[in-house]
């Protein structure tokens, strides 16, 4: 049970600046509930880093807790865009500083939670993002469009490093990276950074075992089929989702436009869209499995108390940062 009421801050052991929390991992790990649990245990507000749940309106496709599920807890930089703007982690950058300063004003703990893995670097490390040129960006996405392995094999020969983590499907990322050596004359690979925070933060991840969080993704998508996703994507579409460069891409809400165009069957719009999150979620482990400070808890139990309880050692002091 908590120990203090949602928002009341809790008895962190160093003070006024204890550390950053973040709570990341793949998709239907159950980062969510971790974090809330976490916030009622320590008297924290709760960062949204999850590039998708930036958007009004993209609740259902993107497990968006409804307000009502928060348990009180202030949740920040959720619905800040309309599905018509482009996610910029620029931008993000800026508003979750001022969103961690904010709560620190306040005397309670940050927390970010989500699975946008650059997104979290951006808000709780030192990193620094070149500009844009929307005519060079524009040129050089039509080319990957046109042929993207001829592109890809381009970015091989300019910066072999950002062509392996890459891949040649990724057009959007090959066309930025391209962006950002031409206009700073470095390689592309050399804009992440190692590792280095801006203030003290704790990481936790949340693990589970492949075909666990297979037969977990799958339920997912059923359930969240048969709480009005097709419906929810109709209204989206009203508002301007198809013109959206970032939010019409979104895993499932690309699957069911095209399920409503007639191209996919109900069917095969849901396997679609399990295989893509799958995929998805094998991405997002390998990036944070690169970031050798995150502190792993296996969840395949799905037990919130034990999650609780082992996040709670990890953050009271030194701990192994594998669980076996």
């Amino acid at each position: 049970m908590s120990t203090h009421e949602p928002g009341e801050a809790g008895p962190d052991r160093s003070g006024d600046q204890a550390p950053i929390i973040t709570v990341v991992g793949a998709t239907a790990t159950g980062k969510s509930d971790l974090a809330l649990d976490l916030a009622e245990h320590l008297g924290g507000e709760i960062i949204n880093t999850d590039s998708m749940q930036f958007y009004r309106g993209m609740d259902i496709g993107t497990a968006k807790l409804p307000v009502e599920e928060r348990r009180g807890i202030p949740h920040h930089l959720i619905d800040i865009l309309d599905v018509t703007a482009e996610a910029n982690v620029q931008d993000f950058q800026a508003r979750a500083r001022t969103a961690i300063a904010d709560i620190r004003d306040r005397g309670h703990r940050p927390i970010l939670v989500g699975g946008s893995g650059l997104y979290v670097r951006a808000a709780v490390d030192h990193m620094e993002f070149p500009g844009t040129d929307p005519d060079l960006r524009a040129r050089l996405e039509a080319e990957a469009a046109a042929d993207r392995w001829s592109l890809h094999q381009r970015l091989r020969e300019l910066d072999p490093t950002a062509a392996e983590k890459i891949t040649v499907n990724d057009q959007r990322r090959i066309a930025r990276a391209l962006e950002v050596i031409e206009l700073t004359g470095r390689a592309f690979s050399a804009q992440l950074p190692d590792y280095q925070e801006i203030e003290p933060t704790i990481h936790l991840g949340l693990s589970m075992d492949r075909p666990v969080l297979h037969e977990r993704i799958a339920a997912r998508v059923e359930l969240m089929w048969d709480h009005g996703w097709v419906d929810e994507v109709r209204s989206l579409l009203e508002v301007g989702l198809a013109e959206g460069r970032t939010a019409s891409r979104a895993i499932g809400y690309a699957q069911i436009r095209r399920h409503l165009d007639g191209e996919l069957s109900a069917a095969e719009a849901k396997e679609e869209t399990i295989v893509r999150t799958r995929q998805f979620a094998r991405r997002q482990d390998t990036w944070f499995r690169r970031d050798p400070r995150i502190h792993w808890i296996d969840g395949c139990a799905a037990d919130a108390e034990r999650n609780r309880a082992r996040a709670l050692d990890i953050l009271a002091g030194p701990t192994d940062r594998m669980e076996t």
